[in-house]
């Protein structure tokens, strides 16, 4: 079983296109932030067809994904330990920091599942909000305490090297992000993630959820994602999107494909 989560950088993808027109858009169905969504039926065409869409990785990312194929659980580490690593962004998720500056985030504590190098960790700590790092990699740990070690902030994090799947800390948290993580598991393993982030969080707690990569790509990782998925495993548990929209402050390369969700725990069950 992999245990997987990190970013993919918007250079990992050299290209997506329409071979029959290479400028036609992908299109997507744009929700304002805040608005309540409508349940999303997964008989509706959420993207192209396979036949319509190429995606082409860096050989980087092709690489990447024959170290997972040969050692399933040692694979993420031997990434980080070849300095292969085309998820790294090298900085924090826009639209994450800008939730942090605008005061849109929960207060409290706060999780970062595959938080690799750290950075979204680092941006979002605060006095109010103290933020756990988790991720699968010891090398991908010490490089996140080894460039985090001297902000002035540091009393309000730390990284952990855990999995996540088995993982049992001593508190729940207000607050759970997840970018990539999603994608990074392996399909079958949604219904686990779904389960834990259900037994990690507050009754009242939040998950904010960037859902990406939506298109119709095959293999990974990172794996294709639609919303369905996502409430596929979310609604039984009793989760609901608050709030769905594109995101608007995705880097080059991931806008268009990429949404950002909003999710808690409902007092009524939604249905698929």
């Amino acid at each position: 079983m992999r245990s997987l989560s990190f970013r993919w950088l918007s250079n990992t993808i050299l290209s997506v296109q329409n071979p029959a027109s290479a400028n036609r858009a992908i299109p997507f169905r744009g929700l304002g932030v805040g608005a309540a969504p409508p349940r999303m039926d997964k008989k509706r065409e959420e993207q192209p067809s396979a036949r319509e869409i190429t995606v082409k990785f860096k050989p980087e990312v092709n690489q990447m994904q024959r170290i997972l194929d040969t050692d399933s659980s040692g694979g993420w580490e031997k990434c980080w330990e070849q300095g292969l690593t085309p998820w790294d962004l090298g900085q924090p998720t826009p639209v994450l920091l800008h939730l942090h500056h605008t005061g849109a985030l929960p207060k409290g504590n706060a999780l970062v599942p595959g938080c690799g190098s750290g950075h979204d960790v680092v941006a979002i700590a605060c006095p109010e909000r103290y933020i756990v790092g988790l991720d699968i990699s010891e090398k991908a740990i010490k490089k996140a305490e080894e460039l985090s070690s001297s902000f002035p902030n540091a009393n309000c994090f730390k990284f952990l090297r855990a999995d996540f799947f088995s993982w049992h800390p001593p508190e729940l948290f207000d607050l759970i992000f997840d970018y990539t993580f999603f994608c990074a598991i392996e399909p079958e393993m949604r219904s686990q993630w779904a389960v834990q982030i259900r037994d990690l969080l507050k009754p009242d707690g939040e998950l904010i959820t960037l859902i990406f990569p939506i298109d119709d790509h095959i293999g990974g990782p990172p794996y294709k994602v639609s919303v369905s998925d996502y409430e596929e495993v979310l609604c039984p548990l009793g989760f609901k999107a608050v709030s769905l929209a594109d995101n608007e402050m995705a880097i080059k390369g991931r806008k268009g494909r990429e949404m950002i969700g909003r999710w808690k725990r409902s007092s009524t069950q939604c249905s698929l």
